[in-house]
Parts: structure tokens; sequence; C-alpha cells
């Protein structure tokens, strides 16, 4: 069955965000009390998943919604010197006139997330967006149920482990793109459906699955 519906994250996977929170996050550990993040702490994070993150640098879960918060408010203000990847728009253009439907899920709020994307919010059918106490498979499911889409007709694109876990506790595909937050290896490990080491390689799989699948 092809896809019909790629859902995106977009921090990691549609914009280019990690220099940013490299250069900020200290500042914020010193705010909120958890460890700072050496420079050799960076690549083993890098192939750590959320819970372990968050056990090594001590940070306690009732601080997460203040942080998220805080960190909202620095990007926010620091929007214009976090680019969208290189070829980022252009891919989510072949997709769109490819005939597939696109939706962004992301914990920033949606008026950022405009604002993040430029000229590419308007090949986006559907946001979600916001700090949401349940977690992105539930994001996830409020657009299976939106768009009416079969679950098997629906994938994840993101660059964290939690993207994955999320849109298999979903029922969803999950793509994982080798170029965000997490370390490739970290990603392969779990196995996601599809790979994607170029951001050429988005497009021309997933329109190429379905005009193949579709003509068969």
């Amino acid at each position: 069955m092809p896809y019909s519906l790629v859902i995106f994250d977009l921090d990691g996977t549609l914009a280019d965000s990690f220099p940013w929170f490299l250069r900020n996050v200290n500042d914020v550990a010193d705010r909120f009390g958890f460890r700072r993040i050496a420079d050799g702490d960076v690549e083993s994070l890098r192939h750590a998943g959320s819970r372990e993150i968050l056990r090594r640098l001590e940070v306690p879960l009732w601080k997460l919604p203040g942080i998220a918060r805080h960190m909202r408010r620095m990007k926010s203000a620091d929007l214009d010197g976090i680019p969208l990847f290189p070829g980022a728009e252009a891919m989510l253009r072949s997709l769109r006139d490819g005939g597939l439907s696109l939706a962004l899920v992301s914990s920033d709020n949606e008026a950022n997330a405009r604002r993040q994307l430029g000229e590419a919010q308007s090949l986006f059918a559907h946001f979600d967006c916001g700090a949401s106490p349940f977690g992105k498979a539930t994001k996830f499911r409020r657009l299976v149920k939106r768009t009416g889409a079969s679950p098997q007709q629906v994938i994840s694109v993101g660059d964290e482990v939690r993207d994955i876990e999320a849109a298999r506790a979903a029922g969803i595909g999950c793509a994982a793109v080798m170029w965000g937050y997490a370390a490739p290896n970290a990603l392969r490990a779990l196995g996601p459906d599809v790979v994607f080491e170029r951001m050429d390689d988005v497009a021309a799989r997933l329109v190429g699955w379905q005009r193949r699948l579709a003509s068969a």
C-alpha cells in the first residue's frame, strides 16, 4: 500500500537546529540546575534515548515543562538564525507535487514552526504543534484520525529515537534521517522501516514507491 500521508518532525529533520541547541544548552543547564554538556559528552548523548539523556544530565522530570517553555522562548528569539537544511523545501515540494499529503508535528508552537518553515509552510496540509503531556504518539494518532488515512498509509520522518518509538506506538510507519540529533548507528539499531541517508532520498523513494505501487 503506498503512503498517502508523511508526518515530519521539525528540529533536526527539516531545520538545522542542533548547532543552536549546543550553543545554548549549558546556559539553560545553569539556569535550571542540571548537568552541563561538555564537548566530549555530545557524541555519547547522540547515541542515547530521551530517558537516558535525562538520567545522565540529572534532569528531574518535574522541571521538564519549565525547561521546555524557556527553550521555546529562546528559540523564538533566534529563529532567523536557524535555517532549514539545504534542499528541504525542494524535497517537500516534490512530495506534495507527487500526490502526498504533508503534516508537521513539533513541540514548538505553530506560529514558530510556520516562521521557521517560511514559504515551505504552504506545502503542509496539517499541523499538530505545542507541548503534549501524552507525547508524540498521541499527536500521530490524532493526525491519522483527522485525515482519515489508514495507519498503513502513514509514515513519520524524524531524527531521534523517540520519533521511531512514537511511530511504532501509534501503529504507523517510521523513517529515520541520518543528519539530525541522534547518531545514525543509534537509529539504525532500532530497525526503522526506512533510512534516508540524504535529503534527496526522501522524495525519490516515497514518491517513487507511490507511483510504482499505483501503476502495478
